[in-house]
């Protein structure tokens, strides 16, 4: 799978999530590692990022997450949230 396949799986896993976010009850970033683990990603714990997503072969993409899409770091890829809408949307790494 290519790192395009890859985020397209993810984005899928956010626009239909098994659950909904809801803010009050869990956080982004819980609700965002459960519809990925969901999925079938190794979700594992990264240092620097709010979470990681091991790939087969052990290269990680790094993830973080946002209320809100302004100065979002590039290396990184970011799930954020849209409290107006009440989505999620994925903005990969450059």
């Amino acid at each position: 799978m290519t790192n395009m396949q890859i985020f397209q799986v993810i984005e899928q896993a956010i626009k239909k999530p098994p659950i909904p976010h809801e803010p009050a009850k869990q956080s982004l970033k819980a609700w965002a590692m459960y519809c990925l683990r969901d999925r079938g990603f190794k979700v594992v714990y990264a240092q620097n990022a709010d979470f990681a997503i091991e790939m087969k072969g052990g290269e990680k993409l790094y993830f973080k997450v946002a209320n809100t899409d302004d100065n979002l770091d590039p290396q990184f890829g970011w799930i954020v949230w849209d409290s107006a809408t009440k989505t999620a949307s994925l903005v990969p790494p450059q």
